[in-house]
């Protein structure tokens, strides 16, 4: 089945090695996109100075797309040695995955006054303006705090439909739950603080080894894993370990 996803990572412990870790992980979703015949898309992101992610949200649109990176979600944890690190320490950082379905067949009724809408001029990686206008959208949703945004079209009414989309998508997330207060901890639950101890999955790069502590399986070769998103094999494992327990 045709599913879009919308995928967001979050830079967590460890400052710019944190935000270098989100880079990494949004291109090993990028060509794990690719490899699975998926469309992928670049909604909105915000680098820092060594072009890192601060913030990265995409579109995956594909064949089993929200079923296969569902289990994605968490808190994912790198250990390294810096290029910066002079001294060969290894460091550990973190970087938060939200994986949430993108829904076609609903449509709530926001009201207008309720939306805080402004625009900025689309930017491409190293933060270089792409356009002389300003196409980018973003969309604060003021009862629920939700902030959305989309740059990826040349067409600022192109940016808000999409925008508008997304915020339909997180404001469904949040109508199911009782209160906004089990909302906010759901999403919690989710996407965790990033604090290193919330792990779902470690890549240690000097052993070469991706250790999945849900399913406390490991693998090797994590350069084809990062660098050309070979993920397969972790992910059918997720699959078959979320089967299992359902």
């Amino acid at each position: 089945m045709l599913q879009k996803t919308i995928l967001e990572i979050r830079a967590g412990t460890g400052g710019d090695e944190a935000a270098l870790f989100a880079a990494d992980l949004a291109r090993m979703y990028q060509k794990y996109a690719a490899k699975s015949g998926w469309s992928f898309f670049v909604l909105d992101y915000s680098q820092n100075a060594l072009g890192g992610y601060k913030t990265f949200v995409a579109e995956a649109i594909g064949e089993g797309a929200y079923v296969k990176l569902k289990n994605e979600s968490g808190v994912h944890r790198i250990q390294r040695i810096p290029k910066t690190e002079k001294s060969g320490r290894i460091h550990t950082s973190t970087a938060s995955v939200a994986v949430l379905e993108e829904k076609q067949d609903v449509k709530l009724n926001i009201n207008p006054s309720d939306l805080a809408i402004s625009f900025f001029r689309s930017s491409g990686p190293g933060g270089q303006n792409v356009n002389k206008v300003e196409t980018g959208v973003r969309i604060i949703h003021k009862p629920s705090g939700v902030v959305v945004a989309s740059q990826v079209y040349r067409s600022q009414h192109q940016n808000r439909e999409k925008a508008l989309s997304i915020l339909q998508t997180k404001l469904y997330e949040h109508q199911k739950s009782t209160v906004d207060a089990a909302h906010a901890q759901e999403r919690r639950d989710q996407i965790g603080t990033a604090e290193r101890a919330e792990k779902i999955r470690t890549y240690n790069i000097p052993q070469d080894r991706i250790t999945d502590h849900r399913i406390g399986k490991s693998w090797s070769k994590i350069g084809r894993i990062i660098d050309d998103g070979d993920l397969g094999l972790i992910v059918r494992a997720s699959e078959k370990k979320a089967s299992a327990q359902s």
